[in-house]
């Protein structure tokens, strides 16, 4: 009979195994009663429960039974005690009627169960419960009856379900797991093909029984002693004590045959495995070999511009996407067999080496084919890239060239020359680089044979070749083309800044004379303070002229260039109509002005030397002292030196110009008149001797 048949019955308390014991060492059973009407079928199906716990060995010491009636009445005790007659005669030793104070007394004498020992087969003793320890030790004694001895019953109902659960659980399982491991260990195929339809699981998990086991073993070991702080030991009770070898057996067999349980698993579970690596080995290979074969097979084609490559790329990328879920499944198969190769029987490594060695050979030449592809795609697209930004540059470089020169100056025309040669050398480059990436995906292109599958590609290739030595072709002659217009164009812009060069030299030329006459008419002025300094500025004069002079025969000679360059050029120069005449007019200014200087040097040196040939004569020397034509003529040579100083510098249209500031020409001035003062008092002094000798 199982305690969970009986539970609410059980939980009534109605009698109840403490672990007490008697002076003989047979168990105490306690019956205690209460007011209310206690039912003596539930009381008889507990007794009957209790009494089944016990060994053969237990029982055979006998029973002592308390009947505690202190809270019911007689005719309650008496039912009782003559049912243990029937539920456990011979078992019962003594039975102790626990009676109330003063209660029973009358009643007593009607029934008298000492005189009825014969008939009822066991001594009954009405005893009040505090001299129940004559007979049985205090410490056998639970508190109800003034002894020391806990009992808890709800604990003793918890314990004893977990054990009877546990009992049914692991037997059964042992049961299932017996019948699984014997179903395995039939060596007959047809019979082993036989045992996967009862390959089942057990109803419980192994595992939690297990757990459930020693936790219920760990409980029923702890109850060994009892107040630990000074209190009286005790002994277990004896059911937990009969249990503990009865869980330990069940623990053990479990174990046991859980063992063999989890090798027959790993068996079955590394044969499935190994059927399901299998099964899964096939789909690759058949995959990979099958749809994934013909799909590489139809491609073949580079196209013929960068969306074509683009688009055949797209559609690589695709069925990339595709043999990557399987390559995908690859890997975790491989990782499957190696751990099976780690730790698999010898009786499989072959055929799992052979499987791994299929598969990797499938794979790994499947690969091979799509990197092949993708980096010949990729090449493809790299040649297009570079064919078409080559294409563009001749484009730029053969606009810059139909557009017709008509550049302000020189340095744009240099800038334009300049970005004309930087475009050329792109050019040169980007063909150079078109060269090497066309090279380098026809050497791809022959080694693509290798991946055909037995299929002819002739025809795709010479295709894909021909396409490729026509774009490099076109690309050489249109560069060809571009470099013989540069050559012209570059011809042209050098004529164009040379012409632009003497332009502006012969501007230069006209401004270098033009400060050359600033130059003589500020700061050419002095006529000297005598002869020998007036002729070094007269020399110095000369030079000045030459140099005037040979700028502007530069200034003609440019001139003169920029009108050959503007015929081969066939444009009008600019300064055909304005740098010529105002050269012309510059230099005719400076000639009038560098003659007038001239005149005035010359005269200068004339009233200079003269002057001072008299100013240096004795007045012993009678020639000299009567030529007085000669003092007039310094005279009237320095008056008209002096009346020139004041004179303009009169040009062809009508301009004028003076020599120097007004003080400059103020200060010339006064050293002449200072000379002429000189000269005249010279010319005084010499007449007074001549007066002097006329008197006498």
């Amino acid at each position: 009979m199982d305690a969970t048949v009986i539970l609410p019955i059980l939980k009534k308390k109605l009698a109840f195994l403490s672990g007490g014991k008697d002076r003989r060492s047979g168990l105490i059973l306690t019956i205690p009663l209460c007011l209310e009407q206690t039912n003596m079928d539930e009381l008889s199906v507990t007794l009957d429960y209790l009494l089944s716990i016990p060994s053969e060995k237990c029982k055979a010491r006998g029973f002592t039974v308390i009947v505690d009636g202190r809270k019911s009445q007689w005719n309650v005790v008496k039912t009782v005690v003559l049912m243990l007659q029937n539920v456990v005669p011979a078992e019962v030793s003594l039975v102790c009627v626990v009676k109330p104070d003063e209660f029973w007394d009358k009643k007593v004498t009607h029934f008298c169960f000492w005189k009825e020992k014969d008939r009822l087969g066991f001594e009954v003793i009405l005893v009040s419960a505090n001299k129940l320890t004559r007979y049985i030790e205090p410490c056998q004694l639970t508190e109800d009856f003034g002894g020391s001895l806990t009992y808890d019953h709800m604990d003793w109902l918890n314990k004893r379900l977990a054990f009877e659960k546990f009992t049914k659980e692991s037997t059964s399982l042992l049961d299932e797991l017996a019948l699984i491991n014997s179903g395995n260990d039939k060596g007959n195929q047809q019979e082993k093909d036989r045992s996967i339809d009862l390959n089942f699981l057990p109803s419980v998990d192994p595992e939690t029984v297990l757990q459930t086991g020693h936790e219920l073993l760990s409980e029923l070991q702890q109850r060994r002693f009892n107040g630990s702080d000074g209190g009286v030991s005790w002994s277990p009770m004896d059911d937990e004590l009969l249990a503990q070898p009865q869980v330990m057996k069940l623990l053990d067999s479990l174990r046991e045959q859980y063992t063999r349980y989890q090798e027959v698993c790993r068996q079955r579970s590394k044969r499935s495995q190994l059927e399901e690596i299998q099964q899964k080995v096939m789909q690759v290979v058949n995959w990979l070999e099958g749809p994934g074969t013909e799909q590489l097979r139809t491609q073949w084609g580079i196209g013929d511009s960068i969306r074509a490559s683009q688009a055949l790329q797209q559609k690589h990328e695709e069925i990339e996407s595709q043999h990557s879920e399987w390559f995908a499944v690859y890997v975790e198969l491989n990782q499957q067999i190696a751990a099976l190769l780690n730790a698999g029987d010898e009786e499989d490594l072959v055929e799992l080496k052979a499987l791994q060695q299929q598969l990797s050979d499938v794979c790994y030449r499947q690969a091979s084919q799509l990197e092949f592809r993708q980096n010949l795609l990729q090449a493809a697209l790299d040649f297009h890239g570079v064919a078409q930004e080559l294409s563009q540059q001749l484009d730029g470089l053969l606009g810059m060239l139909c557009v017709d020169v008509a550049p302000a100056d020189g340095t744009s025309i240099q800038q334009t020359l300049k970005l004309l040669e930087e475009k050329l050398k792109s050019v040169d480059l980007g063909l150079q680089g078109l060269r090497e990436k066309g090279q380098s995906l026809l050497d791809q292109i022959s080694n693509q044979a290798s991946w055909a599958y037995g299929k002819d590609v002739t025809t795709e290739n010479k295709e894909n070749v021909d396409h490729i030595q026509g774009v490099m072709e076109d690309m050489q002659l249109r560069k060809q083309r571009c470099e013989d217009m540069v050559d012209v164009r570059r011809l042209k812009m050098l004529q164009m800044v040379q012409l632009f060069k003497c332009e502006e030299d012969a501007a230069q030329a006209v401004e270098w004379l033009s400060e050359l006459l600033d130059a003589l008419l500020k700061t050419h002025t002095r006529l000297g303070d005598d002869a020998q300094e007036t002729k070094i500025l007269l020399e110095k004069h000369r030079k000045f002229v030459d140099v005037a002079q040979s700028t502007y025969d530069y200034g003609r000679q440019l001139l003169q260039a920029t009108v050959v360059l503007c015929q081969s050029l066939r444009c009008t120069s600019r300064s055909s109509g304005d740098t010529l005449p105002k050269l012309n007019r510059v230099w005719k200014q400076f000639t009038i002005t560098s003659e007038e200087r001239v005149t005035r040097l010359e005269m200068a040196v004339a009233f200079h030397s003269n002057a001072e040939k008299v100013l240096q004569e004795c007045p012993d020397q009678p020639e000299s002292i009567n030529d007085q034509e000669q003092f007039d003529e310094i005279e009237a040579v320095g008056k008209s030196l002096l009346d020139r100083l004041t004179v303009p510098v009169v040009y062809p249209d009508g301009t004028e110009q003076y020599f120097g500031t007004p003080s400059d020409m103020a200060s010339t001035a006064e050293h002449i008149r200072e000379k002429i003062k000189l000269v005249c008092l010279k010319k005084q002094q010499l007449r007074q001797p001549e007066v002097c000798t006329t008197e006498s």
